[in-house]
């Protein structure tokens, strides 16, 4: 397997189970769900880290679809090189550090961590189109 493959998978391993914190907040909150509300529960708010789990995960999957695409594309037009390897394998970096950082409210160096993470699908963009 090819690096950037190898950091397509740790990327959809991690935003595969991003969701996890979010319903750890849910079950915090409101307890397990029981039979009798299961369809239509009525849930009490949730800690505000639980929010931002959420958040953060919606994030993740928003930006997983391009990066999947473009280690795809890269992978079966050859464009795959080192330079698409370092691409990837940063941007598995950033989302992980843009989870933490969200979880933790940090609110200007989650802007910076999320736009390097876009820097780095461009990066691969541009390796592929040149």
């Amino acid at each position: 397997m090819t690096p950037d493959l190898q950091y397509l998978t740790y990327t959809a391993i991690l935003t595969a189970v991003l969701w996890i914190p979010y319903v750890i907040s849910q079950v915090s909150a409101n307890g397990f769900l029981e039979p009798v509300n299961y369809t239509d529960p009525e849930p009490r708010p949730v800690p505000l880290w639980g929010k931002r789990a959420y958040r953060a995960h919606l994030n993740a999957v928003e930006v997983f679809s391009a990066f999947a695409a473009l280690v795809i594309v890269a992978h079966l037009t050859g464009c795959a090189n080192a330079m698409t390897a370092r691409w990837a394998m940063l941007f598995f970096w950033f989302r992980l550090a843009h989870f933490v950082v969200y979880m933790f409210g940090w609110p200007y160096i989650r802007t910076v961590i999320f736009t390097v993470g876009f820097v780095c699908i461009m990066g691969i963009a541009w390796e592929i189109v040149t």
